[in-house]
């Protein structure tokens, strides 16, 4: 199948959805692991404590792919990710973040074609305010 074909397949629509709790030890220890400083992001009783804006990206669902999509994983690679943020995650947070394939497209490199999934998360609080989303960039070497 070529990347049109693809996304029209499995693209725009939830494939997975998770919810978790956000705890203040989970915000802290991250913000910590990441080396921040800023007492809003290390200091749970700041009056503005929040999780670091990158927070977000750590958290993966139960599904990388949608069912049956048509990838070796073994010949795979994680070509990173992106976040854009609109609202600040908190301690006590109920989180529901919900997967779907954003875009499927082909790049020729010295390596041969490649094949970019763009697997996206978008992230909601208790409230259905939107917290961010998160780009996951999968690439597949070598189209057959």
């Amino acid at each position: 199948m070529n990347p049109a074909e693809l996304l029209a397949e499995y693209g725009d629509h939830v494939f997975d959805e998770i919810d978790l709790d956000i705890t203040k030890e989970s915000l802290v220890g991250f913000a910590t692991a990441c080396g921040e400083a800023h007492p809003r992001f290390i200091d749970s009783e700041h009056a503005d404590f929040q999780g670091v804006p990158n927070y977000l990206t750590r958290i993966h669902g139960t599904r990388s792919l949608p069912e049956g999509f048509p990838v070796e994983m073994h010949r795979c690679f994680d070509a990173g990710k992106s976040i854009e943020v609109h609202q600040a995650v908190r301690a006590g947070d109920n989180v529901t973040g919900k997967s779907e394939i954003h875009d499927i497209f082909e790049k020729s490199g010295r390596s041969g074609t490649m094949l970019f999934i763009v697997h996206r998360m978008n992230f909601y609080n208790q409230k259905g305010d939107h917290l961010a989303t998160v780009d996951w960039r999968l690439v597949q070497r070598e189209m057959d």
